[in-house]
Order: C-alpha cells, then structure tokens, then sequence
C-alpha cells in the first residue's frame, strides 16, 4: 500500500494502520534506519539495535517486520520483547547500544500504531535529527540490503534491571506502608509497577491491569481528566492514601491525592525540582514552555537554574541534553532524569521520590500538595483552525502589549495572567494553555483568548 507521508512526526512515526502504512512499511523503516545509523557510526564492526513493542494487537507483525528489516539491513537485534517505552530506553542506554527502535502509537487509540527511534545513549530522534531524513529514504526507494545479516538476540532482564537500576534513588526503609491505586489502563505500565512493587512496600489496589490493546476500560491518555475518573472514585472508595495512571506506552505518569483529586503534572514537577535541586544543588532544571509557573518559582525558591524549552519529548531531552540540565519535566506528565548513560523518563524513579517524600513529611498527600496550588490552569483545549500561522498573527497583534515569547507559538505574559498557543505538530489544531493567579482571570481570559481562537474568520 502507499505510505501516507505525513505519519512521520516531529517526535516519533505514527499513523492508523492499514491505513497509513502497513507491514511492509516497517521492513522499509528498519533497512532504512539501519543504513542511515551504519553511515553515522562510519563502523564496518557489529552494529546492536534494541526491538521493543507495547501491547497493541497490530504490534507483534509490525515488530517482526522491523526486525528482518533491521537484520537484512546488518543490523544485529537486541530483541526486550513486551516492554514499557522507559524500559527500551533503559535497555539502550544502559546496555551501551547503538540504537532503538520501539513499536508503539503511546496514547493513541487502538487502531493507532507507530515507532519511536532513537541513537545510542537513548538520545530521542527527532523530525529534523532524523525522521525526515528516514522519510527522504523510504520514499525515494533508496534502500540497500547488506550483505551480512545481523543476528537476532533475545533479551528477557531489562525490566529486571530497570528496576534495580531505579531503586537506589530512594531509601526504601523511609517509605511507609501507603495503600496505592494504579490504573494503567490495559496498557504497558502494569508491568513496571509489578516489578517495583516487589520491593517497595505498600497494598497495590489494581485497576484496569491486564494487558489489552483494544482498550476496553479507557483511553491510555491520563492528560484528560475523563481518563483519570475512574482512579479518583476507586481512591475515595479504598480511602486509599494516593492513586497513580500511566499511558499506554508508560513513559508518562500522572497522580491523584487521597481525596481522589487530580495533580497537576506542573505541581508534580515542581516536587520534583524541589527533591533533584537537593541531590543537585544549584543544578539546570529544563521544563516545557506551557503554562505550569510553580515550576520556574520552585526551581528559583531552591536555587537552580530553569531552562525553558519547547513542547515534545525528543526535543526537551535534546535540550536537557545540551544544557547539562539535571532534571526535565513535560506539563504532560513526561520526566526525565539526565544520567551518565542517557537522558530518558524515569516513572519508575518519579513514583519512588513521591513515595518518600510523603513518608518523609508525614502528611496527606492533598495536604503536601497545597503550598504548590499557587495558580490556576485552564488545561489544554484544542481548537480546529483552518489558517494556523493567520491566527497566531491575529492573536500575536491583539496582545502585543503583553510580553510575547514566539520560543514554540506565541506565549504571552501579564501580570495576573499568561498563555501559550500553539500549533500541534500532527493536526490542524491550535493548542491553548492558559494560567492566572485566580480562577475567575483564568476562565475570563480562557474564554476571551478561545474566542478569538475560533472566531470564524479564516
């Protein structure tokens, strides 16, 4: 079938399948990563590339296809079979591999599938540092066979030593015994959490836990809060002391407080700037240019350094990367750790740091929280627009008597309130994230600025 160009993202490749692209599309992708990695390393030795795959019923075809792309292109295949998103990147950074590819779509529905790439040290692979250039490759047709076949080896302890890896991060005598929801909504998360919890003390209420890529409970998007609905109830039903989400690839995690009342991922990564500036005095933070102000007030508060970057995965890892930043967080519930070995999220490191820090203050989550509900947010809200760039001019020109920041859209500051527009990367959609220092500006000015969005002149 034809490739639908436009699968290949800023981020990642992603599209609906048998649709977008099929089988055969995967065999293309792994000869052409594999040559386009074997010219960078400019190496005629081994080349060792890690497979990975979620849960998603069209994953195992597409995997295997990669595969005899990746191996038919000399690629020898380090094949971690199920995995977490988090846990591939593990595998290829702490394994000292050359590279990854990982079957999986993330957050998107079941007919949704798709891969994220990366280099050596799980250093992300981004539209302009390499996607595109796959995408020239493919569809020029400019694939070669090599005339070595790679081998395929299977690799079953990633998960295991994930785990080991993450432990130390935490004290696990200081952690209480806390009574924990999780809701990994049928997807890969579940099976991080069953191996933590084989160390860390707690009573795991589980929900939604068998792996199903069909969905049937929710979608694996805990950023909307109808995802997270069914965790607060079964939080407030256990009078359970905190909850936990993850999405569908599980390198993204979300939590609810005792009173089953959704944290912003904003506070939670301002907690956690607070605990990393403690183990790092006066260290970089990085942090997305959405709205999300607690976390450059917590990261000055504890004397670090904030680094504001744009919205996307790979490239706030880049950016974190670059800077030295110790620390990343995404206002979607993304964290990154930057290590010796890489720089990746760490749910697994996030859960254990929020474990013992609330053991360590002796309150209630909801309780902990409360210094850092400083500002209201409006969420993000998306808005079809016919004319992108028309409407950020429009929007650029009518608050030009605010501070603008055009790093990723437009961002505009005043005093009681502050936004950011901007354009999604996969959809003609304009995206708004609005904050103020009460809830009637924010609703005032998230209607006003909405308004304006779809006003029907373009």
């Amino acid at each position: 079938m034809e490739i639908n160009p436009e699968i290949f993202k800023a981020y990642d490749i992603r599209g609906v399948y048998h649709k977008d692209f099929d089988d055969e599309f995967a065999y293309k992708l792994g000869l052409a990563y594999s040559q386009m990695r074997r010219e960078e390393l400019k190496s005629g030795g081994d080349m060792n590339i890690v497979v990975g795959a979620d849960m998603r019923l069209s994953s195992p075809a597409l995997k295997d296809k990669l595969v005899s792309g990746l191996t038919d292109g000399g690629a020898n295949v380090i094949d971690i079979g199920l995995s977490p998103t988090p846990t591939f990147y593990f595998a290829v950074a702490r394994f000292n591999y050359d590279g990854g590819v990982m079957v999986s779509a993330s957050h998107n529905p079941a007919k949704y599938n798709g891969f994220k790439l990366t280099r050596a040290k799980a250093l992300p692979m981004s539209g302009k540092t390499g996607i595109f250039n796959l995408r020239k490759i493919i569809l020029a047709g400019e694939l070669k066979k090599s005339k070595i076949k790679g081998a395929v080896t299977v690799k079953k302890d990633a998960l295991k030593k994930q785990v080991e890896r993450s432990l130390p991060y935490a004290n696990l005598k200081n952690i209480k015994h806390f009574k924990i929801v999780i809701d990994p909504a049928n997807a890969m998360g579940s099976l991080y959490f069953d191996e933590l919890f084989k160390y860390v003390p707690g009573e795991i209420i589980k929900i939604n836990w068998k792996l199903d890529g069909t969905f049937p409970s929710h979608e694996a998007d805990p950023l909307k809060p109808e995802n997270m609905r069914s965790l607060s109830e079964k939080v407030i039903k256990e009078n359970a002391d905190l909850g936990i989400a993850t999405d569908g690839d599980g390198d993204r995690i979300f939590f609810v407080d005792n009173k089953g009342e959704r944290i912003e991922p904003g506070i939670t990564r301002a907690i956690l700037c607070r605990l990393f500036l403690l183990d790092n005095p006066g260290a970089k933070i990085a942090y997305d240019i959405r709205p999300g102000r607690i976390t450059p007030d917590t990261i000055i508060e504890n004397g670090g350094a904030p680094i504001i970057t744009r919205v996307g995965h790979s490239l706030i890892a880049e950016r974190a990367i670059k800077e030295g930043a110790v620390f990343a967080g995404e206002s979607s519930g993304h964290f990154f750790l930057n290590m010796e070995e890489g720089c990746y999220e760490v749910p697994l490191i996030v859960t254990l740091k929020i474990l013992e820090e609330l053991s360590k203050s002796g309150k209630t989550f909801s309780e902990y929280v409360k210094p850092y509900k400083k500002y209201f947010n409006s969420g993000e809200i998306n808005s079809k627009v016919k004319d992108i760039n028309s409407k950020l001019r429009e929007i650029k020109e009518k608050y030009q008597d605010g501070k603008q920041n055009e790093l990723d859209g437009i961002t505009v500051e005043y005093p009681n309130f502050w936004f950011n527009v901007r354009p999604s990367n996969t959809e003609p959609l304009l995206r708004l994230n609005l904050e103020a220092k009460t809830k009637k500006i924010m609703e005032e000015k998230r209607d006003e600025v909405l308004a304006l969005i779809r006003k029907l002149n373009n």
